[in-house]
């Protein structure tokens, strides 16, 4: 077989995909709670290593996305255009979330399109739990890589994170967990408000939130987190 590149067509990927797969490797994704039943064992690194190889080509990502194969999937992502990427195409490709990796992983694609805020405010009122879980993982690499974008931007997320506070699903309220401890973490004009969110929530009658919030305001209060926030420069409040 050889060597991939960016001419390789989805079907040679995929056919350089099956065999490098492990079933040790599957079993290691299964003790961290992710479905298996669609995936090859190919690591992150691995599959990342491949996306840079075959480079971007945005009609080939919807190819291997249709493969249903998760790590075609993850390479679909890094290798599609996110300027060409469409709401409706996002709204597709999260009806198929099954697994909080595959989630994670696509997020970041969601992110860099045009639509992502609309995307985040649609898919946090959407009921499933991978679905919703989307807008939080989305929110969270908005916080990270948006680096343009002003802060009152995520300040006005709070009342989002505090409306699904109570949401017990254990994929939706970890995603709900980093993406109040992420928004706490950009800036110092973002750390107070979240902390204080992190305080109602970790005072709450309610289990989910109250865990939540607690979590939130251990990490948000470490000295080691207010020590980088220190050493960061102050971004525009916006």
């Amino acid at each position: 077989m050889g060597e991939l590149s960016p001419s390789s067509t989805s079907e040679e990927i995929v056919a350089h995909l099956r065999p490098i797969g492990s079933e040790e490797n599957r079993q290691g994704m299964k003790r961290y709670g992710i479905r298996i039943d669609r995936a090859l064992g190919i690591s992150h690194g691995v599959q990342r290593d491949i996306a840079r190889k075959i480079k971007r080509n945005h009609e080939r990502a919807f190819e291997l996305w249709d493969t249903g194969i998760v790590e075609a999937q993850f390479i679909a992502s890094v290798t599609a255009d996110p300027k060409r990427f469409t709401a409706a195409d996002a709204r597709r490709w999260a009806r198929e979330f099954d697994s909080w990796d595959i989630v994670d992983g696509v997020s970041d694609l969601f992110v860099g399109t045009d639509a992502w805020r609309e995307l985040i405010d649609e898919f946090a009122e959407a009921e499933p739990e991978f679905v919703r879980r989307t807008a939080f993982a989305m929110l969270c690499w908005a916080t990270v890589h948006r680096k343009t974008e002003p802060d009152a931007t995520f300040a006005a997320y709070l009342p989002l994170i505090e409306k699904h506070s109570t949401d017990d699903r254990n994929f939706v309220k970890k995603a709900v967990n980093w993406a109040l401890r992420t928004i706490g973490k950009r800036s110092m004009n973002l750390h107070a408000p979240a902390v204080a969110l992190a305080e109602k929530l970790a005072a709450s009658s309610d289990k989910t939130a109250r865990w939540i919030g607690k979590d939130a305001v251990r990490e948000l209060t470490n000295p080691k987190t207010l020590e980088r926030l220190a050493r960061k420069r102050t971004t525009p409040a916006g």
